[in-house]
């Protein structure tokens, strides 16, 4: 597949969520979006005014995170969280749906929950986390629906602290689940630009991965070793 530099970038979410980061990370981070105009970062959300500040006069969105990385915090919270992450300028709300209502087969409680969070984001992109390292094929596929269903602008793998994070199996099941109005994002172990042009290949179009200068840099080596390439 053939992929310049800034078409890689925009379908990267820079993640920027580990537990330890300091706010020198962040800034570190958020300049690197800058650098390379990825589509978004993907902060906690404590980080979220910082983060708008940094970014504020570019193309890059902020976004953070709803119920991480566990998902089974009160839908009330949640929605909160969302009203919140959105009143301080985040434009994408990665949402963790409720893993344990999933397995037990509760999908019209899980599909509420996912409307609710949908409704608070207003014109917020909102992307379900699946979690799927915990999920059969089954469950995977009633997640996907019901996110449609309730509105979601995408369905993602994975929360990066679980067991597994993204596969190509997962991906591809995803990918036939939803209709093309909902995008599929990977998350969790997306390390090189192999892997994102894999992943790209069934079907993704964003991703998350804290691997932005290396996967970038790796690419814009590829296309000078070939003059005029893609990779």
């Amino acid at each position: 597949m053939n992929f310049t530099v800034p078409q890689i970038a925009k379908m990267i979410d820079h993640s920027i969520l580990r537990p330890e980061f300091t706010l020198e990370d962040l800034r570190e981070g958020c300049a690197i979006a800058r650098k390379y105009d990825v589509a978004s970062v993907c902060v906690r959300p404590c980080d979220v005014t910082v983060a708008v500040d940094l970014l504020r006069g570019t193309n890059v969105a902020v976004g953070t995170v709803v119920g991480f990385p566990h998902g089974d915090t009160a839908t009330s919270i949640k929605i909160s969280e969302t009203e919140l992450a959105v009143h301080q300028g985040a434009k994408e709300i990665d949402m963790v749906l409720n893993v344990g209502w999933l397995r037990s087969g509760d999908i019209a409680a899980v599909e509420h929950e996912i409307g609710m969070i949908v409704k608070a984001a207003g014109s917020a992109h909102v992307k379900v986390i699946l979690e799927t390292a915990y999920l059969t094929d089954e469950q995977k596929l009633a997640a996907c629906w019901a996110a449609e269903r309730a509105g979601a602008a995408f369905v993602k793998t994975s929360t990066g602290f679980a067991p597994k994070g993204a596969t190509i199996d997962d991906l591809a099941l995803m990918r036939s689940a939803v209709s093309p109005k909902v995008q599929v994002k990977a998350s969790g172990g997306v390390r090189t630009l192999d892997a994102m042009i894999a992943m790209a290949g069934v079907g993704v179009t964003r991703f998350g991965t804290s691997a932005t200068s290396e996967i970038l840099q790796d690419l814009a080596r590829r296309q000078v070793s070939v003059p005029g390439g893609r990779a």
